[in-house]
């Protein structure tokens, strides 16, 4: 059986600003409603992210086989050269010319208050980002513009391909009824503490409830852990404590990873959410979404060391 994954969602670069004061002594309240306001920010890098660009990157760190599917503009070259350096397939990346990358502009303050502008660019046109003939043994509906969310779902549940409903960023576009619809389409749910409570109102069900039509619920709850929730039964999984905490952007899509891993190596669920416990704290502890790199020889020390459990 293929072990490849094909990741369905968005494909970005951030840019990320450091602003050397505080937003709260340029921005005065009383004039909020004529804000002009320009910040100098000596600091500056651009990461590569993007929901499914920072899977398939964690994925490649287990040795596993993802295939990312997303859309792209024509100032991605380099982007893609680096997916390919990681020996990352990306022959359902597509390119669309006429249009940017997707691309997120964050400027921070010394407060860690952020100033956050994104533009979707290629990413509205990734519902016709077709999956072809691509075999997988998982695949997963990360954040991605709401129409490519979905057209992916039923093309993946058309060709019987089991997959993970990552709900994260995308959660203001869905409601309730987006929501299960979803879910009638999805094999398993994975969402954070917050998510999950965002979920549980707009449906009016439980997490014990929706799971109860799924193979299975993952709600991650950050230094404390994770929540599986499958066959009626809830599993708190133990935590991995992270050497530091450094910055936690990128650090579910590592998350999901370590999940998908695991069910393309038929674990059970529960292994597989330590797994993934494990990816999370690895990435927590460095800056950005794709910049820490244990090998996997590492991954497996840290999980034997922690559960006991050989990659």
């Amino acid at each position: 059986m293929s072990e490849q994954v094909l990741v369905c969602g968005s494909i970005a670069f951030d840019t990320i600003a450091v602003f050397e004061g505080h937003f709260k002594d340029h921005i005065l309240p009383d004039n909020i409603q004529s804000l002009s306001v320009s910040f100098l920010v000596p600091a500056m890098r651009k990461e590569y992210g993007g929901c499914a660009g920072n899977i398939a990157y964690n994925l490649s760190l287990l040795g596993g086989h993802p295939v990312p599917v997303g859309s792209v503009g024509a100032d991605a070259a380099d982007y893609l050269a680096h997916m390919r350096e990681l020996g990352i397939d990306t022959r359902l990346v597509r390119v669309v010319p006429d249009m940017y990358t997707p691309q997120c502009f964050i400027t921070t303050d010394l407060d860690n208050n952020q100033i956050t502008a994104f533009h979707p660019g290629a990413m509205a046109r990734s519902a016709d980002n077709d999956l072809g003939q691509a075999e997988a043994a998982w695949a997963i509906v990360a954040p991605d513009a709401k129409e490519g969310m979905f057209a992916h779902a039923r093309r993946l549940k058309g060709r019987g391909i089991p997959f993970i409903f990552d709900l994260g960023q995308a959660m203001p576009l869905f409601t309730g009824a987006d929501i299960e619809e979803m879910l009638g389409l999805a094999d398993i749910l994975a969402v954070n503490d917050y998510e999950a409570s965002v979920v549980e109102q707009r449906t009016g069900r439980g997490m014990r409830d929706i799971a109860s039509g799924l193979r299975a619920a993952v709600v991650t709850r950050g230094a404390e852990g994770a929540t599986l929730y499958a066959d009626g039964e809830q599993v708190d999984i133990a935590p991995v404590r992270a050497e530091r905490v450094v910055d936690p952007t990128g650090c579910g899509d590592a998350h999901r990873a370590g999940l998908l891993y695991g069910l393309t190596q038929q674990w059970q669920l529960a292994d597989a959410c330590r797994l993934a416990n494990v990816m999370g704290a690895f990435k927590i502890a460095s800056q950005g979404p794709q910049n820490h790199r244990p090998s996997r020889e590492e991954i497996g020390a840290v999980l034997r060391r922690h559960y006991g459990l050989d990659l």
